[in-house]
């Protein structure tokens, strides 16, 4: 992060909100998909897209409190155009679902922010036999992605504006498996370690947008994608690293307070790279409070990106 917060080259730092870099942008015309939007991040992000005249539409696991959410932001911000469908990531068959139906509606979509996902979870596998980290913070995205892609193009063609695919990733992609990603051991239960699949997990949303990039390009595609680490932020994502709760659970929701970001600094990168016009034509980079931001040798790896999306590829079929 910026020392101290000291504003970096785009003018903003780790203490800038989502509404702060978003300030004078007009999002109307645009069609957004939010994963996970019913809370944390996920949620401050859909309303500030909302905010700034976006048609956003929050993929929600609980529906209940998608409908919540929705009405609370509709409340807030009378002119928002707000929606929630069902979607949980972890679910193939779910995913693929979301996907038809939002296809078959006939919206255009322009930004498509991968944000939803789940943290150091003891091990568990998915409704499709995946381990649940990997299942749920790449494969459902990579899945996802895939299949709104051609409305993406489409859009971006005939509405002549850029589409920017988001991913969320995080700064735990620097403590994945020193090999990076563990192809023939995902699902092994026996060498499982929580910490380091989640670090898996981030460092795939990372290659996947690496890899995603190159592809587009090749295609002469006007749309970019781009990873990015939102920052510490005090969310439910800790639930699963302090089990049973401790000492050291409180400690940490003592300090919160001062050493990490709120929600509405924490959305403030996803919102910057998803709407700002710095980041036009900028694609395949890594971003950290709202500016460029240097990841790892693995995270530049590409020859281990062509790898996770072939992996990718063969586990979705």
């Amino acid at each position: 992060m910026w020392l101290f917060g000291k504003a970096g080259p785009s003018g903003f730092s780790k203490h800038s909100t989502a509404e702060q870099v978003t300030d004078g942008i007009d999002a109307s015309g645009l069609t957004a998909i939010v994963t996970g939007g019913s809370s944390g991040i996920g949620r401050e992000t859909a309303r500030v897209l909302a905010l700034r005249g976006a048609h956003v539409v929050m993929g929600v696991r609980n529906m209940v409190a998608g409908k919540q959410v929705q009405e609370a932001i509709v409340k807030e911000i009378p002119t928002a155009k707000v929606e929630a469908m069902e979607l949980d990531l972890s679910s193939m068959t779910s995913v693929r679902n979301f996907a038809s139906n939002f296809n078959a509606s006939g919206q255009p979509l322009n930004l498509l922010i991968n944000n939803a996902g789940i943290m150091m979870t003891p091990f568990m596998l998915s409704k499709d036999n995946l381990e649940l980290q990997f299942a749920t913070n790449h494969l459902g995205h990579f899945l996802l992605t895939q299949l709104l892609l051609d409305n993406m193009k489409k859009t971006a063609s005939k509405s002549k504006k850029e589409g920017r695919i988001v991913n969320v990733s995080s700064e735990a992609h620097k403590f994945s498996y020193p090999e990076g990603i563990r192809f023939d051991k995902i699902n092994d239960e026996k060498h499982y370690n929580k910490y380091q699949a989640y670090g898996q997990s981030k460092l795939a949303n990372i290659l996947h947008a690496n890899e995603l990039t190159r592809q587009l390009q090749e295609e002469g595609v006007e749309i970019t994608a781009n990873s990015l680490h939102p920052g510490v932020i005090s969310t439910n994502l800790f639930r699963h690293i302090f089990t049973p709760p401790s000492f050291a659970e409180g400690f940490v929701k003592k300090l919160s307070s001062c050493l990490m970001k709120n929600v509405e600094q924490g959305a403030a990168t996803t919102c910057y790279v998803a709407l700002h016009p710095q980041v036009k034509g900028v694609s395949g980079e890594y971003f950290l409070d709202s500016n460029l931001a240097k990841t790892t040798k693995l995270g530049k790896d590409v020859g281990l990106a062509k790898r996770l999306w072939d992996f990718s590829m063969n586990s979705i079929k």
